[in-house]
């Protein structure tokens, strides 16, 4: 057994006491602090050093917490300052680096409960240094004692447990540094969230979409999906083969070449394409890290499979239908789409309907350019976020999505945010035509 390295580690709390204490000394600080004041009306430099420090220490918290509590801020920290003050949204992007790791003794514990007294003798090697450490769970490198070269996924205690109540103090702490505005309800944004967390942390269920993923991308020589070896799983322990590669982002670096930045960008887009209408089976976290690049073999890694989501076939038919209309231009064809999948409500004023297509043709905006699409040089973000803001924040046109669209979106601009990262072109308007042919 591989001994661990000196980093940043922390006993997870896996009881409710200890988590919600840790969230009442959040909403603590925010309040003895002046976070609130301090980050929407600064009063100078003392007091955006101290607004800073605060933020900081929140982020803190959140990242000891683990679970759903840090997975709401990473989630929160994605929409970056043009939706939070700076010195918050800066405090919460450090949470999108990594967890704290759990200590050696509480992950023996861990390990000991899941595979039973003498786990060890079920390795020939196990690195206790985590080579990721997340929000649900940490992943370490080891060997069977067979020689199985593994990445174990081991989840952290409690963590199940406290998704329900992390869900709603979040949003309350949310609430009390007024960054939700005051009319949105997000009962059932918070539903959904909670309900992916808890398939999250069924890694039972993670592994059976593994198998099922490895499958259908088994026709796709450029894709690679690690197998689960059952033997070594648990419901809170996944087993998986060890896959080697470098970070997919690395593609975007000074000298990377501009036909694999191009190929990558268009293997992922093409994925997404056949995950929404093909399968109807989508992996929905877009996360940097869950993307591997193999250099030998040119072939993109694909990791984490905890937040993978099927779609009805109603469902994906409504969102050809968009797709159709926004190629063609047609904008009653945009608003049927968008009223079946629940974006407009018939009887919507005629200013709601305009605002809804509006939003759509834009994000849109890869789909319906011709030629190759140049993501890193596109302020589509930023135009999108812009329209957003004035749309439902301003004008009050538009309403909170349907709760199981939220990680669709996310998939959605996450997959815009890694082509721009690795500097791609991409004919997306080509890639997607196949897919709308037939229902």
């Amino acid at each position: 057994m591989s001994k661990p390295s000196p980093q940043r580690t922390s006993s997870v709390p896996a009881g409710r006491v200890g988590r919600l204490v840790g969230l009442g000394l959040a909403a603590t600080e925010l309040v003895l602090g002046g976070l609130i004041d301090r980050l929407r009306a600064p009063g100078g430099a003392r007091d955006a050093v101290l607004s800073a420090r605060i933020a900081r220490r929140l982020a803190e918290r959140l990242a000891h917490l683990r679970g759903a509590a840090m997975k709401l801020g990473q989630l929160l920290s994605l929409e970056g300052e043009d939706f939070l003050p700076p010195e918050f949204a800066r405090a919460l992007a450090m949470l999108r680096s990594g967890a704290h790791a759990m200590p050696p003794a509480q992950l023996r514990q861990t390990l000991g409960r899941e595979y039973g007294r003498g786990w060890e003798r079920r390795f020939a090697r196990f690195d206790f240094a985590p080579i990721a450490a997340a929000s649900i769970g940490q992943v370490h490198r080891a060997r069977a004692a067979d020689g199985r070269e593994l990445a174990i996924k081991i989840q952290y205690p409690g963590i199940a447990r406290s998704i329900d109540s992390d869900v709603d103090n979040v949003a309350a702490l949310l609430r009390l540094a007024k960054l939700l505005p005051i009319g949105l309800d997000v009962s059932g944004l918070a539903a959904e969230a909670k309900r992916q967390l808890r398939q999250e942390a069924d890694y039972a269920l993670e592994a059976r979409f593994l198998v099922r993923y490895r499958a259908l991308v088994a026709d796709a020589p450029d894709l690679v999906v690690p197998r689960v070896h059952a033997d070594l799983s648990t419901r809170r322990v996944l087993a998986m083969d060890y896959a080697d590669g470098r970070p997919l982002e690395t593609l975007g670096e000074d000298g990377a070449p501009r036909a694999e930045r191009d190929r990558a960008g268009r293997l992922l887009e093409r994925l997404l394409f056949r995950e929404l209408f093909e399968f109807r089976l989508m992996q929905t976290d877009p996360n940097f890290a869950n993307y591997l690049y193999d250099p030998a073999g040119r072939r993109i890694v694909l990791l984490d499979f905890g937040s993978a989501r099927e779609f009805s076939p109603a469902f994906v038919a409504s969102y050809r239908e968009v797709c159709r209309a926004v190629l063609a231009g047609d904008r009653a064809g945009v608003r049927r789409g968008a009223t079946a999948i629940g974006y407009l409500q018939p009887g919507d004023p005629a200013p709601r309907v305009r605002a809804v297509v509006d939003v759509i043709m834009l994000v849109c905006e890869p789909l319906r350019h011709r030629g190759r699409y140049d993501f890193a040089a596109s302020d589509l973000p930023a135009r999108a976020r812009d329209l957003g803001i004035d749309l439902l924040f301003r004008r009050g046109l538009l309403r909170a999505p349907p709760p199981e669209t939220l990680f669709l979106h996310r998939k959605l601009i996450g997959s815009y945010q890694l082509c721009a990262r690795v500097g791609a072109r991409v004919d997306v308007n080509a890639l997607i035509k196949p897919f709308l042919t037939t229902d």
